[in-house]
């Protein structure tokens, strides 16, 4: 009696395994075309649909929410559907607090930084992933009105419900510009007469003082790693935030608003 030969040896299965690894690679990496991006929230919501921007599919709303809303009939260009809470619940997932809300869009088109005309108070992301914070740092970006938010296309969180529903209808007031090389950005925004100040703790200067330029450009890296060292050396200066007392480090986000608070303040000053 024969033996059978193995129809796959551990070479065959091998090469198998890097073919299905590769293809899982590749369709996680391409969007899904079939699935709209989905908004939620009271004051996200209103805020997208004021949005003449906003390429707007389908809102989903209950009775109770549609009028918390206080949107205008013809602010909402797209089919209305009239669902209970439970629905919602179905569609964003039990985690989602929609307040009864939600709208189906397409994303937003990020510009380029050609396209920031006379701007002079940008924020620039170094691989700050976590949505929350980035939501955070858009409602300190709107209420101190900069004029973009600069992120890289890769080690950012994309637009998402859970990144909107942070930022509190904030995404929709801030231009964001999405870029590939962080340290050739900042090269380009220093020629375009920007000054690019790094916010780092050991920082030689403190950052008011830093910040002399009529363009500011603040630049802000994760928590816990800080800025790149490609980064920090690209910068124009690095400057720390003043901090008396025992903490010496703050959330990314919160950094971002007294950065900003302070470059208004001087730039107000000036003018």
């Amino acid at each position: 009696m024969t033996q059978e030969t193995p129809s796959h040896t551990p070479k065959d299965t091998h090469y198998a395994n890097l073919r299905r690894a590769h293809r899982d690679r590749k369709r996680e990496s391409e969007p899904a075309g079939a699935e709209p991006l989905r908004l939620y929230g009271i004051h996200t919501v209103a805020a997208a649909l004021r949005n003449p921007e906003r390429k707007l599919l389908a809102l989903h709303v209950t009775r109770n929410a549609l009028s918390r809303l206080e949107v205008s009939e013809g602010e909402i260009a797209c089919p209305v559907h009239m669902v209970e809470p439970k629905a919602l619940d179905k569609l964003l997932g039990g985690d989602a607090v929609h307040q009864g809300v939600c709208l189906e869009t397409e994303p937003l088109q990020p510009l380029r930084l050609d396209e920031l005309g006379e701007a002079s108070l940008l924020l620039v992301l170094d691989q700050v992933t976590d949505p929350h914070n980035v939501g955070a740092i858009l409602r300190s970006a709107t209420a101190f009105a900069a004029d973009g938010l600069v992120t890289t296309s890769r080690h950012s969180p994309q637009e998402s419900g859970v990144l909107a529903k942070a930022a509190s209808g904030a995404l929709e007031h801030v231009r964001q510009i999405e870029v590939r090389n962080l340290s050739d950005t900042l090269e380009e925004l220093s020629r375009l007469g920007f000054q690019t100040i790094g916010l780092d703790s050991e920082g030689e200067n403190g950052f008011e003082d830093a910040a002399t330029g009529s363009r500011i450009a603040i630049v802000l890296g994760a928590e816990g790693k800080g800025l790149r060292q490609k980064t920090r050396a690209t910068c124009d200066a690095l400057a720390r935030l003043e901090m008396p007392g025992a903490i010496r480090s703050l959330n990314v986000s919160n950094a971002a608003a007294i950065a900003l608070y302070a470059v208004r303040r001087k730039l107000s000053a000036r003018s």
